[in-house]
């Protein structure tokens, strides 16, 4: 089967933009990519490109397909039945691929429903995006998280708990080194898992050529987190000009998860939300953005994060995040990168995903107008969905 986007704007991924360009798929793959008058072979489909934009396929790096979304969705996590929760997340994937994300970072499951969703969505049996999973989130005894994450204390037993990820078919594992928002009785700015436990877990998942990431807040787990190792910071709320240092040093790369503040801060009590909740959001807030603003004045890397599945996060709404973003003052190229390239990077797939170029996987998305100018309606402008060279949404 050969695919043919014709004649049209084409965002690379890299910072270029194509006009007037013709993007060839045959099979999975990407063949060509070229910018003015093309051959298109007599038998392409072809999908012109007319007052549309193609982009690589979206990334979401920080998603929770076992969380609903709902006002207090770990709540609802724990006490529902583990088969509706399987069908709640097979459904989320289903929504997240047809708007667009063909690729998530889960960061953090039940009962290795996430695994098993990864390996069904791999094999061709549900559809839904590419999915590199954690597994359970090591976090202390009783840290944020703890609900349905791998409790663990010292050294010894973090590691042990990374090879139980490990072990059990995690991508990459994920640790949580301050306290957080959606965990009652912890404070989000409180340092949990101390600098030598996230060491033992970090050099464990290195060791099995994993990739590791961290939840971290307050300052002093961020700084733990870093000095430990880590690879990418979530939501960074308390960071400092030191940790920031450290980042650009290091190339570690930050996920802002705009997109849980928002959407907390947004609907409030009155939504449903947990007080303790709102009130914590609304605490950090402030120092959050800051902490965003230092980041991007300092050029740390940023990749697109929604934390999909917190109170209000709907799974599907995913690319608001890129709006947020750009409400931060990321320029709508930085804030599509971040999503696209960027992301790729983080995860470590940049070979294969993350821009549109010759040899590269055909996942690929063509969104109505030209986000460049206004990214306002970038979440409800998807109008093609392809993903390993196959349409699964076509709506122009």
């Amino acid at each position: 089967m050969t695919t043919a986007f014709v004649n049209g704007r084409v965002f690379v991924g890299d910072g270029n933009v194509l006009d007037h360009a013709t993007v060839l798929v045959e099979g999975d793959r990407i063949i060509k990519v070229e910018k003015g008058k093309s051959s298109v072979p007599r038998n392409a489909e072809k999908i012109s490109l007319d007052g549309v934009t193609l982009f690589p396929g979206f990334i979401d790096c920080h998603v929770h397909l076992c969380l609903d979304g709902s006002p207090d969705p770990v709540a609802t996590l724990m006490k529902e039945p583990v088969q509706i929760t399987t069908i709640k997340a097979s459904l989320h994937a289903f929504k997240t691929l047809m708007n667009g994300v063909t690729t998530v970072r889960d960061m953090g499951g039940k009962e290795s429903i996430d695994i098993c969703l990864r390996d069904a969505i791999r094999s061709g049996m549900i559809p839904g995006p590419r999915m590199l999973v954690s597994r359970r989130m090591v976090c202390m005894t009783g840290g944020h998280g703890w609900h349905f994450g791998r409790e663990a204390d010292g050294p010894d037993e973090v590691r042990k708990a990374a090879r139980e990820q490990i072990r059990g078919g995690a991508d990459l594992v994920k640790f949580m080194a301050t306290g957080g928002v959606m965990t009652p009785g912890v404070e989000p700015g409180g340092a949990q898992l101390t600098e030598e436990e996230l060491r033992a877990g970090i050099e464990e998942a290195h060791k099995a050529n994993r990739k590791t990431a961290t939840h971290a807040m307050g300052t002093q787990g961020i700084l733990n987190a870093l000095r430990a190792g880590i690879d990418s910071i979530e939501h960074g709320v308390y960071m400092n000009e030191e940790a920031i240092s450290i980042m650009k040093k290091k190339d570690v790369f930050f996920i802002p998860t705009l997109s849980a503040l928002f959407h907390i801060d947004n609907k409030g009590i009155e939504a449903g939300i947990p007080a303790y909740a709102v009130e914590k959001t609304r605490q950090v807030k402030p120092h959050h953005l800051n902490s965003i603003r230092l980041a991007r004045e300092a050029g740390v890397l940023t990749a697109a994060g929604t934390d999909a599945g917190t109170p209000f996060n709907e799974h599907g709404r995913n690319l608001e995040e890129i709006l947020f973003l750009a409400g931060q003052g990321y320029t709508p190229l930085d804030a599509l990168r971040a999503g696209t390239s960027i992301a790729a990077k983080l995860l470590g797939v940049e070979k294969d995903f993350g821009t549109v170029e010759t040899g590269k996987t055909a996942d690929l998305v063509v969104v109505k107008g030209n986000p460049l100018e206004t990214i306002e309606a970038l979440p409800t402008s998807v109008a093609v969905v392809m993903q390993g060279g196959k349409v699964v949404r076509n709506d122009l």
